[in-house]
């Protein structure tokens, strides 16, 4: 602790997500040390080193190096972005076997040192694993905060943005559930200039087909990527760093993210993307959106589908 200088943020998993995570943290100057943990010293020492060369460019001189789960100890964020990824014809649950192994080694290391932040979860299938790094950790579920859909919300703001010619920012529009294929395009409360987005996109004619294929552009998105370019980083780094911002800077932003449900939404007990404010606190509190019937029902079919895979995390805690 009394070597700590400023907000500190711990990358563990160096792959594509992890080190496009930490150059989004380190060209936005979000932190004052960012640490590199993998386990293939070679690779996180030489990324370490590169990352360093830049220093000299960034907007602060960030301390960046190549640690160790004791640097964990006195870190505000310990991002997660170890294990397997996706590969061509997979689906996000069908990591959840590997990946579950991973995180109970990972997360148990992090705590052996006392961590106390708040843990972001990045690897897929990222509400189950946000669900298992809870259970693992026994932190307070505010302090454990999965990517979520920030993603896919991304993703829904580009496309509706393309649509009406307008930047992806000054669209309100929400995806929200699974990460996955269950995922929910939020149409009842999306707008755009304080138009409610169905009636915009019924004004350019065949609405409702064009908010089938807007979902199915967003919910396969991930494949099409995959397919070209063998995985997908950059855009879910830049969700990561967003998130970081909004703790480290205590924002009180509301960002789609993998959160605790305790009666928000009538569900219980499970780990799913919604709206959420975050602070430094983590998740100051979810945001419950008004569904309508059709997107309720598909939330509590998304929900269920968690729950499901969440049953599995129980074996690592007998």
């Amino acid at each position: 602790m009394a070597n700590k200088s400023g907000k500190k943020v711990v990358v563990i998993g160096t792959g594509a997500v992890g080190i496009s995570y930490a150059f989004a943290v380190l060209n936005q100057a979000l932190c004052d040390e960012l640490v590199l943990i993998d386990l293939n010293e070679k690779r996180v020492s030489a990324e370490a080193r590169d990352l360093r060369h830049g220093v000299l460019y960034a907007q602060s001189p960030i301390k960046v190096k190549q640690g160790d789960y004791s640097d964990c100890a006195d870190a505000d964020i310990v991002c997660i972005c170890a294990g397997v990824p996706q590969k061509v014809g997979e689906t996000r649950l069908d990591l959840i076997d590997n990946n579950l192994k991973v995180y109970h080694a990972v997360v148990s290391e992090v705590m052996k040192n006392h961590f106390n932040g708040i843990f972001l979860v990045a690897t897929n299938p990222v509400d189950v694993l946000a669900y298992a790094t809870w259970k693992f950790s026994g932190l307070p579920a505010e302090r454990v905060i999965g990517s979520g859909t920030i993603l896919d919300t991304a993703r829904l703001c580009n496309c509706l943005g393309k649509a009406f010619g307008v930047a992806p920012v000054s669209v309100d529009a929400h995806m929200i559930g699974e990460h996955g294929d269950s995922v929910i395009a939020a149409w009842s409360t999306a707008y755009i200039a304080g138009v409610p987005l169905k009636d915009a996109l019924d004004n350019l004619g065949n609405g409702a087909e064009r908010m089938a294929e807007i979902h199915a552009n967003v919910r396969d998105a991930a494949y099409s990527i995959i397919e070209g370019k063998g995985a997908t980083y950059y855009g879910i780094a830049m969700g990561l760093a967003r998130i970081t911002q909004a703790i480290l800077r205590n924002q009180n932003v509301v960002l789609t993210v993998s959160a605790l449900l305790n009666g928000k939404y009538n569900q219980e007990d499970v780990y799913i993307g919604v709206p959420a404010v975050l602070n430094s606190d983590g998740i100051a509190r979810v945001i419950e959106k008004p569904l309508d019937e059709q997107e309720q029902a598909q939330f509590e079919k998304s929900a269920n589908i968690l729950r499901g895979y969440q049953e599995k995390v129980a074996d690592y805690l007998k």
